[in-house]
């Protein structure tokens, strides 16, 4: 969810409202013109040659969870669509391991603002046993309220509604409530995040439940050249009263792969024996996409 800017020597992408929010717009992005085209908007990025750099910069844009927990202030572009596709494997205190795909949509419902769902489906395995099934649905949407200035950081809001479905879904319901600031310093940005989620603590969702309270903090340094970001984060948070607190550390980089598709890596750690992950690691692909239909006549 990064960009570009001309204030600190970035390069300049287009002009859009918010110099920092993703671009349905940037040179190479597939505009599909029918529905039916939709399959070959996600196989296209396939075929896709090398862009310009002013093209390559959906790299710099930081997801919640990919690669790191740790999300930036910025929405996809207005009627542009993201699919993204990570995978995790936690290697659990007490010798359990998950394996989870979160399949993801996030589209440009407004200026400044998007829409998404989640799908996780994953994999418990734990005592020789394996569970495996969805593991909850999760909605949610993200509006930007500033583009950032001399004296104030890019923030945004998001709100994230978790529902109970699939046989690791557990049965309550909750909302999530996340406020985001993102503010940058030539290459490199902060981000800042701080959650809170309010519902039934009885019986939570293996994956993603929510944590009762959250506040993470990253940095970030982009390498133009090399179309990569390299990232690291802490983390602390509580999933609900009753359990202790998680202190991580985490690492990351993304890779621009093509100018629509990006791949990333991440690996966290706890840094606390009562809670966290002895061993976390990411590995997840996004690609950028739109539909002709959805646009403005003015715009097609």
């Amino acid at each position: 969810m990064g960009g570009s800017d001309a204030r600190d020597g970035w390069p300049r992408v287009a002009e859009t409202p918010n110099p920092g929010i993703r671009s349905a717009g940037v040179p190479g992005l597939p505009i599909v013109r029918h529905p039916a085209g939709a399959a070959i908007a996600l196989l296209g990025w396939l075929a896709a040659g090398p862009a310009p750099l002013s093209a390559q910069l959906d790299y710099r844009n930081l997801d919640d969870d990919r690669p790191t927990v740790t999300e930036d202030a910025y929405p996809v572009e207005r009627y542009g669509f993201e699919f993204l596709l990570p995978y995790l494997y936690q290697r659990e205190r007490g010798g359990a391991d998950l394996h989870v795909a979160i399949p993801e949509l996030e589209y440009g419902i407004v200026r400044n603002g998007q829409v998404g769902l989640k799908l996780p489906l994953a994999a418990r395995r734990e005592g020789g046993e394996t569970t495996w099934g969805l593991a909850g649905i999760t909605a949610f949407g993200l509006y930007n309220l500033n583009t950032e200035g001399r004296r104030l950081p890019a923030l945004a809001l998001r709100v994230d509604g978790h529902l109970p479905a699939g046989a690791l879904a557990g049965d309550g319901v909750r909302v999530t409530f996340k406020a985001i600031a993102t503010r940058s310093w030539g290459r490199h940005r902060l981000h800042l995040n701080a959650a809170w989620t309010a519902g039934d603590e009885e019986r939570l969702s293996a994956v993603e439940p929510g944590h009762r309270w959250s506040y993470g903090a990253a940095l970030d340094r982009t390498l133009f050249r090399h179309s990569l970001l390299l990232l690291g984060e802490i983390v602390a948070r509580r999933t609900a009263r009753a359990t202790p607190v998680e202190v991580n550390a985490g690492a990351g980089v993304r890779y621009q792969l093509t100018p629509t598709a990006v791949l990333d890596f991440g690996l966290s750690r706890r840094l606390r024996r009562a809670a966290g992950p002895d061993l976390g690691v990411t590995l997840g692909f996004s690609h950028l996409f739109g539909f002709a239909w959805l646009l403005p006549r003015d715009a097609r």
